[in-house]
C-alpha cells in the first residue's frame, strides 16, 4: 500500500469508454483537490475504471463533477465511495494499479 493515500477516501468509477475516462479524470481533477490514483481499461471491452484520492469532501465533489461530465458521452458502468478503506482494501486496490 503506498503510503501517500493513507488516510485518504478513495472514489471509483467505470466507464464503458476510454476517451470519456480520461474527460471524467480531466474533470475531477479540475473540480477539487484530489489525485487521480489509476486508470485501468478493461482489457475486455472500451471501457475502463477510474480511481481518485483525496479527503472525503474532495473525492465526492469530484466524483459528482467526474459521472455528470462522463454521461453524455458515455455509459457510467458502476461508482462509489470508500471513505476509509481497510488495509486489507487498500493492499486489492494496489494489486490493481499498473498491473
Amino acid at each position: 500500500m503506498s503510503k501517500e493515500y493513507v488516510g485518504q477516501a478513495i472514489g471509483v468509477f467505470e466507464l464503458d469508454n476510454l476517451t470519456a475516462c480520461f474527460v471524467a479524470a480531466d474533470v475531477a481533477a479540475k473540480t477539487a483537490d484530489i489525485k487521480i490514483q489509476g486508470i485501468e481499461r478493461n482489457r475486455l471491452k472500451w471501457g475502463a475504471c477510474v480511481k481518485i484520492r483525496g479527503g472525503i469532501s474532495s473525492v465526492t465533489a469530484a466524483m459528482e463533477a467526474a459521472l455528470k461530465a462522463a454521461e453524455p458521452i458515455a455509459k457510467v458502468v458502476s461508482h462509489t465511495i470508500i471513505a476509509s478503506p481497510s488495509e486489507d482494501t487498500e493492499a486489492a486496490i494496489a494489486m490493481t494499479i499498473k498491473k
